[in-house]
């Protein structure tokens, strides 16, 4: 009983904007670390997708000219 009470009391005091800004203004140098520190993986997985993109294009496209040129090749 004084557990759920404990919680709400907790709970509503961390829903007054006084406390959620304050809880912002503490991790915002936190968050801005962490995503400075993983710029350069973000980066690379772009890389890597639009280089897969590529590649399976690519792909695509010369199995469909060997499959143009090669229909004889196909119905046999």
């Amino acid at each position: 009983m004084f557990n759920k009470k404990f919680v709400y009391s907790c709970i509503d005091f961390l829903k007054t904007n006084d406390i959620k800004n304050e809880i912002k203004e503490i991790l915002a140098p936190l968050t801005e670390l962490i995503i400075y520190e993983l710029y350069p993986y973000i980066y690379s997985i772009i890389f890597f997708v639009f280089l897969i993109f590529i590649l399976i294009s690519i792909t695509l496209i010369l199995l469909l000219l060997v499959l143009k040129n090669n229909t004889n090749f196909v119905k046999n």
